[in-house]
């Protein structure tokens, strides 16, 4: 049962703080999964709010399959969310907290079927940012000195 990534949001990860992962499922319809699996998904903008006791992903692209037909499901469109109750009911009391919120860092199958990974985020300001820039830019220069070393 292999994993096989089709998105990853780098944005996410540069944008928040991820407190804790888990992975959810996603209802899909039509040919959406073939579409998915060829590579046709986009998740960097996309976010997850509560919504009639589900959650609920908003703004995930997922390209038309271009074989399919006249039926093809809009690519923008809101997509339930798989969890069981109890990840549910905790991810809502969480995301009811201030400043947390719930954004999909990546996209995977596992085995056959289309999965997300989820992150509880919270939100990081500007020098937060600025930090983590110049800290990659640090590690990016010691590991040029390394190598030009071992030349």
């Amino acid at each position: 049962m292999g994993v096989k990534e089709v998105a990853y949001n780098k944005k996410a990860r540069f944008d928040y703080f991820i407190e804790e992962t888990a992975e959810a499922g996603i209802a899909l319809s039509g040919a959406e999964g073939k579409s998915a699996k060829m590579g046709h998904i986009n998740i960097a903008d996309s976010f997850c709010f509560v919504q009639d006791g589900e959650i609920v992903l908003k703004n995930c692209h997922i390209a038309p399959y271009e074989k399919g037909s006249f039926f093809n499901a809009e690519a923008r469109r809101d997509r339930v969310l798989l969890l069981h109750k109890k990840e549910i009911a905790r991810f809502i009391g969480k995301v009811r907290e201030k400043g947390l919120t719930l954004v999909p860092l990546r996209a995977y199958f596992k085995g056959r079927y289309l999965k997300i990974e989820l992150g509880l985020c919270r939100g990081k300001n500007s020098y937060d940012k600025k930090q983590a820039i110049k800290e990659r830019d640090l590690d990016r220069q010691a590991r040029r000195d390394i190598a030009d070393y071992k030349r």
